[in-house]
């Protein structure tokens, strides 16, 4: 039997194998970076080794290190997690040659399988070779890894090299494999579902199909909204959906936890890939069959065999991801400090933060994923929109607002969703819609305290002004001291401190907790920022000033880009990666590049200044 257990990971997932070792007197060592030198999982876990640098080519990349440290630790087994090194088989085999338990499928399952090409051409499936137009449109996508990134949708051919090359560049800096291939693009713009079967496999013979989980809500080609089972599927294509996964398991003599990937279109499964690995997605299976996921990959490590048959499914459960990001800005990630993360009891918050911790730029955005169980899938959806509302999230900009809208969406609601569920609704579910009472109530818990004698005491009934900033848009909001307290126009001010303000509206009362950080204010779920009376004049831009939008690295300048070149409307010029993604800032209007201010390898800052384009009017 295996005492202690290195991850080979860190954040949510670290946190959460070690919640399991915890439970089963296992002893935890976790591997950090420099960048995670104070994260949760570090802290968490018993003893933590350090692995040098930043990146994760130079860290959480390098299998060699990793052995290492789990050697120079005591540990006498390995778990992966997922990403970074979860599916290379050579990580495996170092693991095993240095005498130490995998937790995971035999190194030459992951072969078979962690590559895509190989997957595919193992099921049958051969990849595009070279593309025409009557092949568009196409997917990139990466052969290792998954995440969404390495992929890119190719519609039109003088797109594909573009494609290619930022595919490659993404996968190397996420998976360490630049190898990518091309695919018919099965969704097109009809779309289809994503379904997936969670396998599990022991080395006595027994694989079990865990069911059904639709992941189909996706920015990116990255799930945001995952559940289990899969609505609305029928019994021939469910039973057809548990062969393929069953007949790819047994096909690579496959160990432990898996999924099988599909896309299934008109009636039709597409198979996809197998991740041989834990899925991010996990906990819905979890939920539904009562069972622990890694506590079963620990079990089969230790050669343990499953039972003859799985545990019988149970009720709906649904998961939403908690990414720190902004998705009416083109999903930009979103840095700085967690202030606080709590929600409702009842719903499972699995996270790999806590509060006062800093969201940096190396890594996933993912901050949480957050977990309802109900015995029927409407009553599952109602519990997780109503947590993620009433949730406290103070720090970055995050998700949660789209996810609660997601969750309540009629196509959601009706189990009509596909992959193009937010290319067709984004517009709307990131529409501004901030709480008209939320600025008053930041207003009043800051005026809390303050005598009416002091700064107006010459104009005690002078209305006080305050402005905030809320998704793009500001507020102007006035109220009084007055002999009795704090009053407003229209509405009764029935309680005001630094931290809950109740108001009366219309004979109804609503209560609003306030939460400030800095300039930073929450009122129940809105974020709003304090502006200052006045504008300040150094803040104006030029016109065609190109802003970061988001922190990262200047990872490519467009070539021959300098000062006084030509550039056309459209026009990519800058490459910026941060957590793992590459994002393009393309130029603005056609006209002139009358500046630029970076340079590759450089770190930004959102809204430094990358580059101004002279608009040619003429």
């Amino acid at each position: 039997m295996m005492s202690t257990l290195l991850v080979a990971n860190r954040g949510e997932i670290a946190c959460r194998i070690f919640r399991t070792c915890g439970e089963l007197g296992i002893r935890t060592v976790a591997v950090y970076s420099d960048a995670d030198e104070n994260a949760l999982h570090t802290r968490v876990a018993d003893t933590a080794v350090r692995l040098p640098g930043a990146t994760p080519a130079e860290t959480y990349l390098r299998g060699d290190l990793i052995v290492k440290a789990a050697v120079v630790a005591g540990a006498d087994a390995v778990h992966p997690g997922y990403g970074f090194l979860s599916e290379n088989a050579g990580f495996a085999r170092a693991v095993l040659d240095a005498g130490l338990v995998w937790i995971g499928p035999p190194p030459e399952a992951i072969e078979a399988m962690a590559s895509k090409t190989r997957a595919k051409e193992l099921m049958g499936i051969a990849p595009l070779g070279e593309v025409t137009g009557a092949d568009l449109p196409v997917l990139v996508k990466a052969a290792a890894g998954g995440g969404g990134r390495g992929m890119r949708i190719v519609r039109r051919l003088e797109e594909l090299d573009g494609a290619l090359e930022g595919a490659r560049a993404e996968a190397a800096s996420a998976f360490g494999d630049g190898e990518v291939f091309v695919e018919p693009y099965l969704g097109g713009d009809a779309h289809g579902r994503h379904v997936e079967v969670q396998v599990l496999a022991d080395t006595h013979g027994t694989v079990w199909t865990l069911g059904t989980r639709d992941c189909s809500l996706q920015r990116r080609h990255q799930k945001v909204i995952e559940e289990a089972p899969a609505p609305g599927l029928d019994s021939r294509i469910t039973s057809e959906l548990y062969e393929m996964a069953e007949r790819a398991a047994r096909a690579v003599d496959y160990v432990g936890a898996g999924t099988v990937e599909f896309l299934v279109s008109d009636g039709t499964a597409h198979f996809l890939e197998m991740n041989t690995r834990l899925q991010v997605e996990h906990p819905v299976t979890e939920a539904v069959f009562g069972v622990d996921l890694v506590a079963l990959q620990l079990r089969v490590a230790e050669g343990h065999a499953l039972e003859k048959e799985p545990p019988r499914a149970r009720g709906h459960a649904i998961e939403a991801r908690l990414y720190a990001e902004d998705p009416a800005r083109d999903w930009a990630p979103q840095t700085g400090t967690l202030h606080r993360l709590a929600v409702p009891d009842g719903v499972r918050l699995d996270t790999g933060y806590t509060d006062g911790d800093d969201i940096g730029i190396h890594y996933d955005p993912m901050l949480a994923k957050a977990v309802a169980h109900a015995p029927t899938r409407a009553e599952a959806a109602r519990k997780l929109s109503g947590a993620l509302e009433r949730a406290a999230v103070h720090g970055p900009v995050t998700n949660r607002d789209l996810l609660v809208r997601s969750l309540r969406h009629e196509e959601f609601t009706a189990a009509r969703m596909d992959t193009g569920f937010y290319d067709r609704h984004l517009a709307g579910l990131t529409a501004p819609a901030p709480d008209p009472y939320a600025p008053l109530a930041a207003a009043l818990a800051d005026a809390h305290g303050r005598s009416r004698f002091g700064g107006w005491r010459n104009l005690p009934s002078q209305p006080q002004v305050k402005r905030y900033a809320s998704a793009g848009e500001e507020h102007e909001v006035r109220y009084r001291h007055t002999r009795d307290g704090l009053a407003a126009d229209g509405v009764r001010v029935v309680h005001a401190d630094g931290r809950l303000v109740v108001l009366e509206v219309d004979g109804v009362r609503r209560t609003f907790d306030v939460a400030r950080y800095g300039d930073q204010v929450y009122v129940n779920a809105t974020a709003l920022t304090a502006l200052p009376r006045f504008p300040d004049p150094a803040a104006q831009l030029a016109p065609g000033s190109l802003l970061a939008p988001m922190p990262g690295t200047v990872v490519r300048i467009a070539e021959g880009l300098t000062d006084g070149a030509f550039v056309e409307a459209g026009r990519p010029l800058i490459w910026l990666e941060a957590m793992k993604m590459q994002h393009q800032i393309t130029a603005p209007a056609t006209g002139t590049l009358t500046a630029l201010h970076v340079k590759p390898g450089q770190q930004v800052e959102p809204g430094m200044l990358l580059a101004v384009v002279q608009e040619n009017r003429s």
